[in-house]
């Protein structure tokens, strides 16, 4: 993995040295926030992987991860830089075949049954980081209000809630919805940072994208909590029976 990472820094690098020179307007450091973006994700995915990585190879599928990887960092270096559509147009596209590519990853490692929590957690936490620099850029374009925001702070908020309320960082069954939940957002977020897309049709397009993500973790939020309960009452069950009192009941949001 780790030289799966370094080639993904060089070659994130070289390809934001190259958006330097195509006279798209970016500013001087953006190579180097580029660099730092991808280097930081590929650090990440070094010290995760030997704990969820059962295969002796990094497998194609997260390779493809890996390329996702490179292609959000340049995206989230877009941030802080000029206000121009072209700006807006190069965060779109990079944004819509990030989401075309999601697919991807999860195919091969199926196809060459490589499938492991890592490539799971890695697959989602590129797309968390992607959502989170779509909507400040979005934000930073003049697309829709700072309530965009909440498109890519939703995640890192139920985890952090999840350290508060440890019954909400739970393990979650493998869902469909949540994976199309995700791809909605991101494809939206892309919408709305369209050059040809402004508001309002972009506050319609960023309102509805985070109202089908917010219902999302909504369910997800009450599959826990419904599975805490029950999960509780079966083991206070046997208590109850020999004390001849009622269990008491686990408080919970």
């Amino acid at each position: 993995m780790a030289a799966l990472g370094a080639l993904g820094l060089a070659a994130t690098a070289m390809a934001a040295l190259a958006l330097q020179q195509a006279g798209m307007h970016l500013g001087g450091f953006y190579a180097l926030k580029a660099a730092l973006v991808c280097g930081a994700v590929a650090l990440a995915a070094v010290r995760y992987v030997s704990g969820g990585h059962p295969f002796a190879r990094v497998g194609p599928a997260n390779g493809v991860t890996m390329l996702r990887a490179m292609l959000v960092a340049l995206v989230a270096a877009l941030i802080g830089e000029p206000r121009i559509p072209a700006i807006a147009g190069l965060a779109a596209a990079a944004g819509i075949a990030v989401a075309l590519l999601d697919g991807v990853d999860g195919w091969l490692a199926r196809r060459t049954r490589m499938a492991s929590e890592f490539g799971a957690r890695f697959d989602m936490e590129v797309d968390t980081l992607l959502m989170l620099a779509l909507a400040v850029l979005a934000w930073q374009q003049g697309k829709a209000g700072a309530w965009i925001l909440l498109s890519g702070l939703l995640r890192y908020a139920f985890v952090a809630a999840g350290w508060l309320a440890p019954w909400l960082g739970r393990p979650l069954p493998p869902s469909f919805r949540r994976k199309a939940a995700c791809v909605v957002q991101i494809a939206g977020l892309s919408i709305v940072l369209a050059p040809a897309v402004d508001r309002p049709a972009s506050d319609v397009v960023a309102a509805a994208a985070l109202l089908l993500l917010s219902g999302s973790f909504l369910i997800d939020v009450v599959w826990l909590r419904r599975r805490t309960r029950s999960t509780s009452e079966a083991g206070a069950t046997p208590a109850a029976a020999t004390t001849g009192r009622a269990p008491a009941v686990p408080f919970s949001l």
